[in-house]
């Protein structure tokens, strides 16, 4: 039977709204309210002391109004607001970030024994329905964490490196970094298997809880699950901005709150310490060694090692998420920023443009230390 152009256009147009839909629901879930009423981050009431200028800052907000799709931002220096833009309370998917977030919670398992990152993940039972390899099965949790296990198994969400993936069992564990979601749906399934709650209930135990978070609701947080494609799901995070700021703030301060340790401090300072040298990262990403703006890799952090020969993003690093989110310490200016981008659901199938770029929000970044002189 002979169908008309006009009707296999209709049917298309049903099966990409039915799928729409389902995505739709997936990534942008109703937010419930906040769980527990939380507490505000102090504000400066003036710029005096600060180092930073009205006037820049005003040029700051024209040019993020023109120039960019930001939905929000905080900015702290010395532990207080200094700068705002947009919704800081919205809730929504925040990304790649959500890595970073999980080598938090790593710390005070790795410090209390819990965790030996030289345990290889065959003794811990990690496996797939179509099998590891021997060899794969040898990656330690430090390569995982470090994505540097050599397991080159399809995980069950997109977003990782696809280009620099290879064939299964041709490199060491250890020896190949590839930012690659398996390992990271992976670090979420050993955290939950150690500490023996959801990375959720360790989200909200380790950070909502005691530092206060405004907007969190655990309610919001939703994992992406194929089994067909990979047994370790994807632990998506869904927070405001100005929570995403107080976890800068805990990294700022080593693990710090309100005079109480609740991060170790050499934890800390581990994960952010260079495991995937600049050479590497640029080799992968095919950028150039004279770039202005470049990056080594630790822990599921992104370490600036160089950025428009600014000096003092000695030591400065950034939580990254696709499509304009960060959470950026700049430890020498004791700045730190949460931003975000909501992004629609065709920029998140790659439809259409959207969001901000890595190269958006470093020009932001730029112009806001610029007003901090």
């Amino acid at each position: 039977m002979n169908i008309s152009k006009k009707v296999r256009t209709g049917i298309k147009a049903i099966v990409i709204l039915f799928v729409a839909t389902i995505v739709f629901a997936f990534i942008l879930p109703t937010t419930r309210r906040p769980a527990f009423e939380g507490t505000a981050l102090g504000k400066h009431q003036s710029l005096e002391g600060t180092g930073f200028n009205i006037d820049q800052l005003d040029e700051l907000t024209a040019y993020i109004k023109d120039n960019s799709e930001t939905t929000g931002m905080v900015v702290l220096y010395d532990g207080k607001v200094i700068y705002e833009y947009g919704d800081i309370k919205e809730v929504s998917y925040i990304a790649s970030c959500r890595k970073s977030v999980l080598s938090i919670l790593y710390g005070k398992h790795v410090e209390d024994g819990t965790i030996d990152l030289q345990q290889d993940i065959g003794s811990l039972g990690i496996d797939e329905d179509d099998g590891l390899l021997p060899k794969e099965k040898e990656a330690t949790i430090n390569d995982i964490i470090t994505s540097r296990s050599g397991v080159f198994h399809i995980p069950a969400n997109g977003g990782y490196d696809k280009k620099n993936i290879r064939r299964r069992g041709s490199v060491e564990p250890g020896e190949y970094f590839v930012y690659n979601n398996w390992d990271f749906n992976v670090a979420g399934h050993i955290l939950e298997q150690h500490a023996g709650a959801s990375v959720y209930e360790e989200l909200e135990n380790q950070l909502a809880k005691p530092l206060g978070f405004q907007d969190w609701n655990i309610k919001n947080q939703k994992r992406k699950v194929s089994k067909r494609k990979s047994r370790y799901s994807a632990y998506h995070m869904y927070l405001s901005t100005r929570d995403m700021a107080k976890i800068g703030q805990l990294m700022l301060n080593e693990g710090k709150w309100k005079g109480k340790q609740l991060i170790p401090k050499d934890w800390i300072q581990k994960t952010v310490s260079t495991v995937t040298p600049t050479a590497v990262v640029n080799e992968r990403y095919g950028r150039n060694d004279s770039s202005d703006i470049q990056f080594s890799y630790g822990y599921m952090w992104w370490l600036f090692d160089h950025f428009k020969g600014n000096p003092d993003f000695e030591g400065a690093y950034t939580a990254s998420g696709f499509g304009g989110q960060y959470i950026t310490v700049i430890p020498k200016r004791k700045i730190v920023v949460a931003h975000k981008s909501k992004l629609g659901l065709f920029t998140l199938w790659g439809l259409k443009p959207g969001g901000v770029g890595d190269w958006q929000y470093h020009r932001i970044l730029d112009r806001l230390v610029n007003a901090n002189g």
